[in-house]
């Protein structure tokens, strides 16, 4: 029973000892809906379910196609966040199949610092904004067998880096006390179903802390979760929404900061 209340703890910020974040509105939890990637799938089946249900999201953008530059950018225009997932998405080699030059052992931290600086610049010409946040590819940060994590803080290059962790440690109901440069989420295997998503959105309830999503292909593409899936996990998250504030990464990061003494 300990073992799986560990488990269960792991998954979501918000089941720790600390004071939970006081939510705008009253909300019980904050839901983050995050994607990786750049994908079709995320333009023709996400972005209208969220534009629907009025929700904002978080997409990190990397290997940007020149014909869906105008569609990005009018994600951006709608109030969703776009960020940073580097140009070429550098990958262990043993995780990602992909031209050598572009695995992350060609890398150096140096290196890896200059693609994310350029992607910054790229990322302000379709959002007009001077800064973005960050997601590691393949949720590693090594390049060239050194971890660059520190050297991206003290470069000041992004507001955030979101990573994938599921220790207890790194996941707290006091959102304002994670470090912006280990924020955590959670990934899906491809056949989740609307009912499991949802379960996740329901321990950050029970926990009043911050449930970080993060998908890829969305009814298409790779890693994807199912079309209906998806529209179940928005629908169910629009019909709570007097309990849990669906926002982008940075304005939940944002919040969280601007209200360190209001806990619930």
């Amino acid at each position: 029973m300990k073992t799986l209340l560990a488990l269960a703890l792991s998954l979501v910020c918000g089941v720790s000892g600390a004071s939970a974040t006081q939510w705008p509105g009253g909300a019980k939890a904050a839901v983050v809906l995050t994607y990786d990637d750049a994908l079709d799938s995320q333009l023709d089946h996400a972005v209208p379910v969220l534009d629907a249900a009025g929700f904002k999201a978080t997409f990190f953008l990397t290997g940007l196609k020149l014909a869906a530059i105008p569609r990005w950018r009018a994600v951006g225009a709608e109030g969703h966040e776009l960020a940073n997932h580097t140009l070429f998405h550098p990958c262990p080699a043993s995780k990602f199949s992909t031209d050598s030059r572009y695995t992350s052992e060609a890398y150096t931290p140096a290196s890896m610092l200059r693609e994310i600086e350029q992607q910054n610049v790229l990322l302000t010409a379709l959002d007009g904004r001077p800064t973005h946040g960050f997601a590691s590819p393949c949720g590693q940060t090594m390049a060239g067998g050194v971890d660059y994590l520190e050297a991206l803080r003290a470069a000041n290059l992004v507001t955030y880096a979101r990573g994938v962790y599921t220790s207890p440690d790194d996941l707290r109901a006091d959102v304002g006390r994670i470090d912006p440069m280990h924020v955590p989420s959670r990934g899906f295997d491809e056949a989740v179903t609307g009912a499991q998503l949802i379960d996740f959105a329901k321990q950050a309830q029970a926990g009043g802390g911050m449930a970080v999503y993060l998908f890829h292909g969305v009814g298409g593409d790779y890693l994807q979760v199912s079309d209906p899936a998806h529209r179940e996990l928005v629908a169910w998250l629009a019909a709570h929404r007097s309990e849990v504030w669906v926002t982008t990464l940075q304005g939940a990061l944002d919040w969280a900061k601007a209200h360190p003494d209001a806990k619930q």
